[in-house]
């Protein structure tokens, strides 16, 4: 048995092969609640400027929002990667809150497709989340030329005012690149120090790009000395719907626009030029609040130890790789977020009441009637357990629209990652792989295709992460999770320790064209599979080499040794003299590899662990329509 109930490779070597011998089958580490990871000061931080602009050394402290008061925080969000920097992002405000969460999230539907599934399955207590969609609100801004990375996505903070609900007042906005380091309750009760006037709370920018002088010719829109930074924002909604904020930012960017060629900083630009014009509207914050570490930061003047910062801003386009003289400890403030178990996270706020997620409530009734003393306990409860799902986890492209498409459909954990690039060079086709890792194996993940070539080059693989929870392998809800993203009409339903042949994938596609099947029957074509004991061994290319490898006993028939029941039915001495499809009858133990419509019946996620998953799932495609056929091979 593999790790965690995985399903079993024999022998020693144990590759096993998927030829395309196509049938054809009718059927029926937790943390301490204080600081994450890092240093209590900063060696050789410098003492705030007592002339300077960023001074954190004289801020007072600030009270908390009242308790229970429900925060609404607003971010714009687009794409995969955008997308897990929100994940992150997230994390860093839950580890630290006190106070219900409203998340307003402007998104592609790239994001939202991956967030909604996300948070639906995260059910942290006390956080509601609303979607906005940015393909609505391009108009708005996609007159105005722009030179930064983030594209019109980085211009829609402005419309803002205009897309929140109305009776919504206060928002606090963030950049997918920040990273909280305290209470962001902390930060909402900021909005109680605005005067009459005040409508936007900004940090100072903390470079001297708006000064101009960065190089030769260097010319920034017009800004209030240094400007400010739009990493972080405090807005008062109704106050900038009075003053009609939607005509001023217009005719400000319109106006300078007409001898500047475009936005460099996106939406910071814009406000700057505002503020610029109309200073009574800015309410400055403490530097603390949105610490900057871009490639000329003058941050180290606003803070002295670790208790000084915030809120940390990765305003660098290097990221995590920018210069900066305490960056290492920056960096494991972000990892320990990037790393931290999402699940520790799903704790209730003592004294709040708010609505439960939808089905907790049943959930949790559910959990309380488990007998602890009931020998299948263990079990009972990894089949109430929900997991979070992180969809499309890497960048992945659509496939174009084909008829008779085939997508891989296949679950991991971390100790198959190598198998994964074999597979790319095997199948040619789409994939959609679901691994079941805990949130710092996704990261190690992350870097492991970012490192290989193979992998990295392929954006019609599809992973998607379900993070481990419980001691036992959730095997047919990974399934189901792979088996729900494929977007192609068929699906070939394989496990992830299996090669198939070079040709199978535009193979299964013309025998899918021949036979008719394409929406006129429920049909299943069997793939019929065979393993090697041999570490060394050449893939065979053509019938007649399976055919010599069996006979040499270099291959075996799949799990002939151990339960020969498992794949009986194919019939293998049939197979090798066949030369037209065939019937399969179904018999009680038969678990073959097959082709199948995507709409095909999900897998009973009630199976976890070893033993049984699969043999369940071909009886429930069986049932449907008897029979099955076998086509034979032609590489």
């Amino acid at each position: 048995m593999l790790p965690r109930g995985r399903p079993r490779a024999l022998g020693a070597a144990a590759l096993l092969l998927l030829l395309l011998l196509l049938g054809f089958f009718q059927f029926g580490g937790d943390l301490e609640y204080g600081r994450p990871r890092g240093a209590a000061a900063l060696d050789g931080a410098p003492p705030a400027d007592p002339g300077g602009h960023n001074r954190s050394d004289c801020v007072q402290p600030r009270p908390l929002a009242p308790k229970c008061e429900l925060l609404h925080v607003a971010i714009v969000c687009a794409g995969h990667n955008s997308s897990r920097d929100v994940v992150t992002l997230v994390k860093s405000i839950l580890f630290y809150r006190k106070n219900p969460l409203h998340l307003h999230l402007v998104t592609d539907a790239v994001a939202r497709s991956i967030l909604e599934m996300l948070f639906h399955t995260w059910m942290v207590p006390a956080v509601r989340v609303s979607f906005y969609d940015a393909d609505e609100l391009k108009p708005q801004v996609s007159w105005i030329p722009n030179k930064h990375y983030s594209g019109l996505y980085g211009l829609m903070k402005l419309v803002l005012p205009g897309t929140l609900p109305l009776d919504l007042a206060r928002v606090i906005v963030l950049d997918t690149d920040v990273t909280f380091a305290s209470d962001i309750a902390e930060l909402w009760a900021l909005f109680a120090h605005f005067s009459d006037e005040q409508v936007i709370g900004l940090v100072e920018n903390q470079s001297d790009w708006y000064l101009g002088n960065l190089w030769r010719n260097h010319r920034p829109w017009p800004a209030l000395g240094r400007g400010f930074n739009t990493g972080v924002i405090l807005l008062r909604l109704d106050r900038l719907r009075q003053v009609g904020w939607e005509q001023m930012w217009r005719l400000t960017a319109t106006r300078e626009l007409l001898t500047l060629p475009a936005t460099s900083l996106a939406d910071q630009d814009i406000f700057n030029a505002v503020i610029k014009e109309h200073p009574g509207l800015v309410r400055p914050l403490p530097c603390v609040w949105n610490v900057q570490l871009s490639d000329h930061t003058l941050a180290e003047g606003c803070y002295s130890e670790a208790s000084d910062l915030k809120v940390i801003h990765w305003n660098s386009p290097k990221k995590l790789r920018v210069k900066n003289k305490h960056v290492g400890f920056f960096r494991n403030l972000y990892l320990t977020f990037l790393e931290y178990d999402g699940n520790l996270l799903r704790r209730e706020l003592f004294g709040c009441p708010s609505l439960p997620h939808p089905g907790a409530e049943q959930w949790q009734r559910a959990l309380a009637q488990l007998d602890g003393e009931d020998a299948c306990s263990e079990f009972r409860q990894q089949q109430l357990t929900v997991h979070r799902v992180h969809v499309t986890f890497l960048p992945h492209e659509l496939p174009p629209p084909r008829p008779l498409d085939v997508t891989l459909v296949a679950q991991l954990s971390m100790d198959r990652l190598q198998m994964l690039e074999a597979l790319c060079r095997h199948w040619p086709g789409p994939m959609s792989l679901a691994l079941y890792l805990t949130d710092a194996e996704a990261q190690q993940f992350l870097r492991f295709v970012e490192a290989s070539a193979v992998l990295s080059a392929r954006q019609d693989v599809a992973y998607h992460v379900v993070y481990r929870e419980g001691p036992l392998y959730p095997i047919n809800q990974l399934r189901n999770v792979a088996l729900a993203q494929a977007l192609t009409p068929y699906v070939f339903l394989s496990d992830i320790d299996f090669l198939p042949a070079y040709s199978l994938y535009d193979y299964l596609r013309a025998s899918i064209e021949q036979l008719e099947l394409g929406g006129r029957r429920k049909a299943a074509l069997v793939v019929p599979a065979f393993e090697t004991l041999h570490y060394r061994f050449s893939f065979p290319r053509s019938k007649a080499e399976v055919l010599a490898s069996l006979d040499a006993g270099a291959l075996y028939t799949f799990r002939y040794h151990e339960w020969p029941r498992g794949h009986a039915p194919t019939d293998y001495a049939r197979w090798r003299e066949a030369q037209a499809p065939y019937r399969v009858q179904w018999a009680a133990d038969y678990e073959p590899y097959v082709v199948v419509p995507r709409d095909c019946p999900r897998y009973d996620p009630r199976f976890v662990g070893f033993g049984w998953n699969k043999v369940a799932h071909i009886v429930e495609l069986d049932a449907q329509v008897r029979g099955a056929l076998l086509p034979p091979v032609s590489i």
